[in-house]
């Protein structure tokens, strides 16, 4: 019944999606011919796809806590998984982890948040595209977060910092530090009331030149519902729907803007 929904939800949007030649904004457009079409093969894809290749291989098990949509009760849920099965059902694939990984490459954010460290795959792309950028990352199983961090050290990343607790917790604490974010990739707590939270949280310390992205926009009623709600957000100006993830700018010289773009990766 959920993928029927999906579907659906996916047959909606394509129906009144747009291409790049019907965009009249010279920033989306730009932004669409030289970031979102990018097909340079730059040398991370490679660097990460190795390292996924071993974590798909991984079978060690491990204790994990899930605060987010895939709690089974409240507050949490624990199990034990498999590295390998985080990796398969946590993951990006690889054409939205690129596109990721140039968004923040062309924008050069100095300060990044991540929501949902998983496996630390995302922070590796952002860590590469922006590497005097300060990245923190936020998880709340504190055995995923020990094997992100492997990862980190492995590939000699210095420049990710990994919280671990829930968001609810850990988010209040990391902002009341923070002066400004640049750029946020909310991505551990797939549901309307979670997120929307997360969003005017962070939304105080945004700037005219932050990105807010949002995963799984369309997961649920709950996520487009909370996705709606962030679009008539007054600070926002632009949005992107690409269907599996939202993107969000601040800019105060574009005029409102909602687009939902089809994009071909």
């Amino acid at each position: 019944m959920k993928l029927l929904k999906l579907i659906k939800r996916y047959i909606k949007y394509l129906a009144r999606a747009k291409t790049k030649y019907n965009i009249h904004s010279p920033f989306v457009y730009d932004l669409i011919t030289e970031v979102m079409e990018d097909k340079t093969d730059y040398p991370v894809y490679s660097k990460v796809r190795e390292l996924k290749r071993s974590l798909l291989r991984n079978s060690n098990p491990l204790e994990t806590i899930d605060f987010g949509a895939g709690a089974t009760a409240l507050p949490y849920s624990t199990k034990i998984r498999k590295i390998k099965d985080i990796a398969k059902q946590t993951e990006q694939p690889d054409k939205i982890a690129y596109l990721l990984f140039r968004i923040v490459k062309h924008f050069k954010p100095d300060t990044i948040l991540e929501l949902g460290t998983s496996l630390g795959i995302s922070s590796i792309y952002f860590s590469d595209a922006s590497p005097q950028g300060k990245i923190t990352t936020i998880e709340g199983c504190a055995s995923v977060a020990s094997e992100a961090q492997n990862n980190f050290n492995k590939l000699r990343l210095k420049n990710i910092k990994v919280l671990i607790g829930n968001f609810d917790a850990i988010l209040p604490k990391y902002l009341k530090k923070s002066n400004n974010l640049d750029f946020v990739f909310f991505d551990g707590n797939h549901r309307k009331e979670p997120t929307l939270k997360y969003f005017n949280a962070c939304l105080l310390k945004a700037n005219e030149n932050s990105i807010f992205v949002f995963d799984d926009i369309h997961w649920s009623e709950g996520m487009e519902e909370a996705w709606e709600t962030i679009k008539k957000n007054q600070k926002v100006t632009v949005t992107i729907d690409l269907f599996y993830m939202g993107i969000v700018f601040f800019k105060k010289d574009i005029s409102k803007q909602d687009i939902i773009l089809k994009l071909k990766l």
